[in-house]
């Protein structure tokens, strides 16, 4: 076991100095997109102003014979634009994978400068993220790079679940966790062909009325990833990294999408991938807060003074509980303020007339 005093300290001589505190950067929606696709890789600028992180998929979706076509677009992709306050992020293949070492040696070797983030699939346990974490060091260290990459696992194996914890803490370069639900459903054994979302099977019914079992008996629809989504929350909260939800595969059910990213967001996920460009908007529209619930969250802060104590507004008490759940709220707002003016706008408007 390494010491903790030792836990900041470079893996490989030369590597740069591990992060702190990871940046809580605006990532509503992560939006994949295929490198070695011409068509897509066309669209990228356009992309790059409409969403907060662009990630160029290596792994699933991606053809064995297409493999070193993609990693090669990305490393064309990433030296041919520039992506202003846009993150570019990668998903390297599976580290039990022939391509995985060379997606790691090829991306921070050639365009490590331009990487904010790797994700890495199927992650297992904290055994996975060190592996990761010092192949990453000598890479940097080679080549030259300043600023080290961060690493994103994803939650689509049942020992990854298993070690969530420990995977969220195993490294200063783990910048968040993304549930997986189709991998992890052929894990889990779980009985469902659907990418994300709930199941209509999946269901609780009200009691019978009298003897009769059959009829006035209502069914409630549930969700099949509460649990390990509320369990990769916590994991994340507890060591200082961000939450995201995964892939919502049908892609003409935009309702069902909708309200998917929504649970997510209300649980605590900072974002969610997104397949499409129908789920962009989708995505920042429910993972950016209402401006009636930014102007009641700054409404409280404001009257709460010193952040001790308790008040009452329109009716309702407020205490030093509220404050913090309200800062959650105004920091994450100021935060996409400053990136979307129309944002700010609708922020700001709100608030003015709530504190009138």
């Amino acid at each position: 076991m390494r010491s903790p005093k030792d836990f900041f300290a470079p893996l490989a001589v030369g590597a740069p100095d591990p992060v702190r505190e990871i940046p809580a950067l605006p990532s509503r929606m992560i939006h994949f997109f295929d490198p070695s696709n011409e068509k897509m890789a066309a669209k990228v600028p356009d992309l790059a102003k409409k969403v907060d992180v662009l990630l160029g998929n290596l792994e699933d979706a991606v053809r064995a014979d297409r493999k070193e076509a993609a990693r090669r677009g990305l490393v064309e992709i990433a030296r041919a634009n520039d992506f202003g306050a846009t993150q570019l992020w990668t998903r390297i293949n599976s580290l039990d994978s022939p391509w995985v070492l060379d997606d790691l040696i090829t991306l921070v070797t050639e365009i490590g400068d331009k990487l904010d983030v790797i994700m890495v699939p199927k992650v297992e346990g904290a055994q996975d993220i060190h592996y990761v974490d010092r192949l990453l060091a000598q890479l940097e260290a080679r080549a030259g790079l300043r600023k080290p990459l961060l690493v994103h696992a994803i939650l689509e194996t049942a020992s990854g679940v298993a070690n969530v914890e420990e995977i969220a803490g195993a490294s200063p370069r783990m910048q968040g966790i993304s549930l997986g639900p189709a991998d992890l459903a052929a894990s889990r054994r779980m009985k469902t062909t659907r990418v994300g979302g709930g199941h209509p099977g999946y269901l609780v019914r009200t009691d019978p009325v009298g003897e009769d079992l059959h009829t006035g008996r209502t069914t409630y629809q549930q969700d099949l990833w509460h649990y390990t989504v509320a369990r990769m929350v916590d994991a994340c909260a507890m060591h200082g990294i961000l939450p995201y939800y995964g892939p919502f595969g049908d892609i003409r059910d935009v309702v069902a999408c909708e309200d998917q990213f929504r649970n997510a967001f209300l649980l605590g996920c900072v974002g969610t991938w997104t397949l499409h460009p129908v789920q962009v908007d989708i995505a920042r529209r429910v993972f950016s807060p209402e401006p009636s619930d930014v102007a009641w969250a700054r409404k409280v802060i404001a009257a709460m003074g010193d952040g001790t104590g308790a008040v009452m507004i329109d009716g309702k008490m407020q205490d030093d509980a509220s404050v913090k759940q309200c800062r959650v709220v105004a920091e994450l707002a100021d935060k996409l303020a400053e990136r979307d003016p129309e944002l700010k706008q609708a922020y700001d408007e709100a608030t003015k007339e709530a504190l009138a």
